[in-house]
């Protein structure tokens, strides 16, 4: 099956802008039971030159219903990123939400605004270095810090000032599935990925599960409407300027990291030179004193055998304040 590869942007927003599956996807994500789900403006940012990045970020508002049947309003920030770039900007777009207030219903026709708990979703176009797995939870426990046990309480404060997190590794997607979420996930394998169009995949994944027919029919769509091919051209676009942008950094990069070794090298020359020249400095400083302590040994000599002190200057070729200093000194 030929569908649209949802690894852009414009194809994911197409697929995620289906309530139904955005709702169904995200609770598959979190673990957790969405009821509700409203979609806020999305947002993609694109930089060049001295930023050089490609960022999708979609925020979803979501009231969901805990295991004890309570329900609570959150909201859901979900990145998505093709490049690896510096990890302030997620950070940037993280805060920009624990800075925002939202609008929530506490009894009937009563509204108030207020800051809401926040998880996060980040699908990755790229590899981290250390998490080897597909997809990472990272889930908060309360515990008593003193005796470890595990509080089973939640907290408003804390839960507004925390938030968990889901993070998916494009790129280490396996097709040997074996969960709900894995087989859902095979619609971002870019092992599927055409060789004459990157624009779309042979998907070969499973077709049985209904959320997954749900997104396998409307990726089926998005690569049959025009404006979709058409902004996925664009997107190529710009990742190509990307790719150029970031290559030409990588290569000042690595200009300058040979300039600073050449330079650590000259300076690591010049040091050794300076202590050898230390050391010889050294070497001839010792040597003059160990002569200078035989000849006053050798002016004592002579003064004990009755030489007098001008004999001794002419022998020794020294002054005869110099020899008055030997002799003062002894």
């Amino acid at each position: 099956m030929q569908i649209a590869n949802p690894i852009y942007d414009v194809v994911f927003k197409f697929l995620m802008q289906d309530n139904d599956i955005a709702r169904e996807f995200l609770s598959l994500l979190l673990e957790v039971d969405i009821v509700q789900l409203d979609f806020k403006p999305q947002e993609i940012i694109r930089e060049t030159s001295d930023d050089s990045i490609r960022l999708f970020r979609m925020d979803f508002k979501a009231v969901i219903q805990t295991a004890a049947g309570e329900r609570k309003n959150v909201l859901i920030e979900l990145q998505k990123a093709k490049h690896l770039f510096d990890v302030m900007r997620f950070r940037r777009y993280l805060g920009d939400n624990y800075r925002k207030e939202e609008l929530v219903t506490i009894e009937k026709n009563k509204q108030v605004s207020l800051p809401l708990p926040i998880m996060t979703v980040y699908l990755l176009g790229f590899k981290l270095q250390n998490v080897k797995i597909p997809v990472l939870k990272v889930n908060r426990v309360y515990r008593n810090a003193v005796n470890g046990e595990q509080l089973d309480v939640k907290e408003e404060f804390v839960e507004q000032l925390t938030h968990d997190s889901i993070v998916v590794q494009i790129p280490r997607l396996k097709t040997d599935m074996q969960t709900r979420l894995e087989k859902i996930l095979q619609i971002f394998n870019q092992t599927f990925k055409s060789t004459d169009n990157g624009h779309v995949l042979n998907y070969a994944g499973d077709e049985s599960d209904p959320l997954l027919k749900k997104m396998l029919q409307v990726l089926l769509r998005a690569i049959a409407t025009e404006d979709v091919r058409n902004q996925m051209d664009e997107e190529d676009s710009w990742d190509r300027i990307l790719d150029r942008e970031l290559a030409e950094k990588n290569a000042e990069i690595e200009k300058k990291n040979r300039l600073l070794k050449k330079s650590r090298a000259a300076v690591k020359t010049e040091r050794q030179k300076a202590e050898t020249e230390r050391q010889k400095a050294e070497e001839e400083r010792q040597k003059a004193e160990a002569e200078r302590q035989r000849s006053i040994a050798a002016a004592l000599r002579m003064k004990a055998a009755g030489i007098s002190d001008s004999e001794i200057c002419i022998l020794l070729d020294i002054s005869q304040e110099e020899l008055s200093n030997w002799l003062g000194q002894n």
